[in-house]
C-alpha cells in the first residue's frame, strides 16, 4: 500500500463520508487539486475547508501568514473574504484559540484534522 493518497483512494472527511471538492476557483489543496487532500508530502497538513473573511484574513497576516499577497512561484492567487481555501490545520487552531477562526466546509476537511483539533470545536464554526 502507497503512503500516498493517489486520485482513485478514497479519502474521507470529518463526517466519514468521502472528501468534497473545497474550491477550484481558486484552485486549492497542498496538490492543487481542489481538495483538502494530505499525504507525507504535505508540510502544512493543508485539511481544513475553510471561508476566508476579511477578520480572519487581517489576523493571519497579523501573525506571519499573508493569504493576500498572490505568489505565483507556489501557484498561490492570493486570498479575498468568500474564497474557500484548503488551511493549514495548526493555523485554523491557531486562530480558533484567539477567537478568530474562519466557518469550515465539514464535507471538505479531510478527516486528518481530527488528530489535531476536536470534531466539537469544527462544528463550531461549520458552514
Amino acid at each position: 500500500m502507497s503512503y500516498f493518497y493517489k486520485k482513485y483512494d478514497m479519502a474521507n472527511n470529518v463526517l466519514g463520508t468521502p472528501l468534497e471538492t473545497c474550491s477550484s476557483n481558486p484552485m486549492t489543496g497542498a496538490f492543487r487539486d481542489g481538495c483538502c487532500n494530505t499525504d507525507m508530502r504535505d508540510i502544512g497538513t493543508h485539511t481544513v475547508c475553510a471561508i476566508m473573511t476579511d477578520a480572519f484574513l487581517a489576523y493571519t497576516k497579523s501573525v506571519g501568514n499573508d493569504l493576500q499577497t498572490p505568489r505565483p512561484e507556489y501557484q498561490f492567487p492570493g486570498l479575498k473574504a468568500g474564497d474557500q481555501w484548503c488551511l493549514c490545520v495548526s493555523r485554523w487552531k491557531q486562530a480558533y484559540e484567539a477567537g478568530m477562526a474562519p466557518m469550515v466546509v465539514l464535507e471538505a476537511s479531510h478527516e486528518k484534522c481530527l488528530e489535531y483539533v476536536s470534531f466539537e470545536w469544527l462544528l463550531e464554526f461549520k458552514v
